[in-house]
């Protein structure tokens, strides 16, 4: 059973993904990226707590080599007490450097530390927490094992023909203007998929095309997500037409596809849930050259 994540929780970060990362512990939604707030600064570095209870332990982990990053994260465990629905559990979080030590009480919001930047990260995601939970007995240190996350919020699908304007760039991605967040701070949103039926499509008896809001690196992190639907659900997902891949309960197993930029192929497309109004669509491009204020077609096609 899914462990459910409470307004009151998610409601402190500017964005969530559940899916949109590399690393096993992300396999099924099991664990949670929570992002205080963007780079577009590049001075983010507040760590609130998602949740309130007593610190188990922190301790110095080894992060993969990369040669812009250094090569040691910091785990963080956490004995829940808060909010309701994870008291009782224990939290794992990564990519903080503690503040905190063993037996120390924190509060939910309360900050754990510094945010960091080890070798987990690619360089063009976002500082942010990764939070896992589990049962208090399980091993709080294996990668693998925590519990299925699950959003206890509405987030609202955002229709978007693959068109925008570049409005910030870096060195491996471009955000672009599109979707536009209709009421930033208020809820979140997320880039939706088709739904409805196609006429041409063929699938098995009991599957349909569904809607909802993508989650993930499209194609560059091996499978997504689509949250927000009222169950588990199969068939095909796709975004304006163009076929994503085959969903399996609410996991999305993406097809060999590349994603274009004004024709162009380039790594991905980055998917997430967002509140802030600096929401866009963000294309993950070292391959392509954009500027601030370049119009941008995105499209997915079969990867021949």
């Amino acid at each position: 059973m899914a462990v459910t994540l409470p307004d009151a929780l998610l409601a402190r970060y500017q964005r969530f993904s559940l899916y949109n990362s590399p690393y096993r512990a992300h396999d099924g939604g099991c664990a949670v990226d929570l992002y205080p707030g963007t780079l577009r600064d590049g001075r983010t570095t507040a760590a609130p707590s998602p949740v309130s209870g007593v610190v188990r332990e922190t301790r110095t982990v080894r992060a993969p080599p990369k040669p812009y990053a250094p090569e040691h994260d910091h785990l963080i465990v956490i004995d829940c007490d808060g909010p309701a629905e994870l008291e009782g559990l224990t939290a794992r979080i990564l990519h903080v450097e503690p503040s905190v030590s063993s037996g120390d009480r924190v509060a939910a919001g309360e900050s754990l530390g510094t945010l960091v930047r080890a070798g987990f990260f690619a360089p063009w995601v976002d500082n942010h927490l990764h939070v896992g939970v589990r049962e208090s007995d399980q091993n709080p240190y294996r990668a693998s094992g925590s519990l299925p996350l699950e959003p206890g919020i509405e987030i609202e699908p955002l229709a978007w023909d693959g068109i925008g304007r570049v409005v910030a760039t870096g060195d491996t991605y471009a955000v672009l203007d599109a979707p536009t967040h209709p009421d930033p701070d208020s809820r979140f949103v997320g880039v939706a998929a088709d739904g409805g039926e196609s006429s041409g499509e063929r699938r098995a008896p009991g599957s349909r095309r569904v809607g909802g809001v993508l989650d993930g690196g499209l194609p560059h992190y091996d499978g997504g997500g689509l949250l927000g639907l009222e169950g588990p659900a199969t068939g095909a997902v796709s975004l304006n037409g163009d076929r994503l891949g085959v969903l399996d309960g609410r996991t999305i197993d993406w097809d060999d596809v590349v994603v274009l930029a004004n024709g162009e192929p380039i790594t991905g497309l980055s998917l997430f849930c967002a509140r802030d109004g600096d929401f866009g669509a963000k294309l993950i491009c070292p391959e392509v050259d954009l500027e601030v204020g370049d119009r941008v077609a995105v499209s997915v096609r079969p990867d021949p």
